[in-house]
């Protein structure tokens, strides 16, 4: 077993047992809160864990030869943390976007609302779904802070941790303003100016997705390990432009993604009227006609799959799409620098460039 699929392994262990504990916990108040730790746990079981494999990688950059276990056991714990944090920006944004489903499965609100109209009590069922997914999402931000806040406790050095938590709660703050970025977005586009479109869709992208998805995991990472000014600063110049490289692959994936694979419907960024790069792109190549075309179908919830291949085909004959995988390209290429000049642990520097490749060229 490769050292990244041990981390991966040990992130999932620190996550079961976590739950597990909270499952005693709530269940101990009612049986009737198992569906929380339930949801939790389908939501947190399997998935590729980029955060944490950043996080770790992060770390082992500037601490190549400290077995010192209890920090390594830290370092898990803060891994695990930001997959717990992932898993609760998940369920709030299939809230927002009112997506029915998540990696293949119903969205959590959906799950809430099926237990709901199963068994058969009184109300609003679709109410009953969000309401608790609101409440689910908030559970798993609370939990996050909690295995967090254990992790650092293992830390040997309190400035370390205190840095650390610095850049968490820095992430929270900056995720969640990118989160209304983009619901602005959507509703506020037609009010803007043309021009300003493709600027802002980018500071969606980087404060929504690049720094919380890379950046912040390999700078949490690193902090723990005791890196230097320079050596955060070399992360942060990989980890950003990565992060961006990362949330353009998404947003194809979003709109030309197998189902598949995705275990979302293809098109559903077309259907949510995401205003991405790749829109913005588009809206700059094509004809004022097929421009209105566009602006008048993105964001209709009730889209056939022919008015979806129709978008598709015109996102990809105008050239956008080759655009964004030209921008992918180009921000992979900027990370790479980063990694050249820059002190860091060689075995480390190689699974951060394998990490490259995967996460810009991957199909789900």
């Amino acid at each position: 077993m490769t050292e990244s699929k041990r981390i991966v392994a040990r992130v999932q262990s620190a996550i079961d047992k976590f739950l597990a504990e909270q499952r005693t916990h709530l269940t101990e108040i009612s049986p009737d809160l198992a569906p929380f730790v339930d949801y939790s746990a389908s939501l947190l079981s399997g998935g590729k864990r980029f955060r944490a494999q950043f996080c770790y990688w992060g770390y082992r950059a500037v601490a190549p030869g400290n077995d010192d276990e209890p920090e390594v056991e830290g370092v898990v714990a803060a891994s695990a943390s930001l997959e717990l944090f992932h898993a609760a920006a998940l369920v709030h944004d299939d809230l927002i976007d009112n997506s029915d489903t998540r990696r293949g499965k119903p969205a959590s609100h959906r799950r809430f609302q099926s237990l709901h109209t199963e068994t058969g009590w009184t109300g609003n069922a679709e109410s009953f779904g969000r309401s608790s997914a609101i409440l689910l999402g908030d559970l798993l931000l609370g939990w996050s802070d909690e295995v967090l806040d254990a992790g650092l406790g293992l830390v040997r050095s309190r400035d370390s941790a205190i840095a650390a938590r610095r850049e968490f709660n820095r992430m929270r703050t900056e995720v969640t303003g990118g989160q209304y970025l983009d619901l602005l977005e959507e509703h506020s586009w037609r009010s803007r100016n043309d021009t300003e479109q493709l600027e802002r869709a980018h500071r969606v992208i980087v404060y929504k997705s690049a720094k919380y998805s890379i950046e912040a995991p390999l700078i949490i990472g690193a902090t723990i390990g005791g890196a230097s000014l320079t050596q955060i600063s070399a992360l942060r110049d990989f980890g950003l432009p990565l992060g961006v490289a990362f949330q353009l692959r998404d947003d194809l994936l979003g709109v030309f993604g197998d189902p598949e694979q995705t275990g979302k419907p293809s098109g559903d960024d077309l259907r949510e009227g995401k205003r991405t790069v790749l829109v913005g792109l588009a809206r700059r190549r094509l004809t004022p006609s097929a421009t209105r075309l566009l602006d008048e179908l993105l964001g209709d919830p009730d889209l056939t799959d022919g008015q979806v291949h129709t978008l598709q085909a015109s996102l990809r004959e105008c050239g956008a799409v080759a655009d964004v995988e030209n921008l992918i390209a180009h921000n992979a290429r900027k990370a790479l620098a980063a990694l050249e000049d820059a002190s860091f642990d060689a075995a480390a520097r190689a699974q951060l460039v394998d990490l490259v490749h995967i996460v810009t060229r991957r199909t789900v």
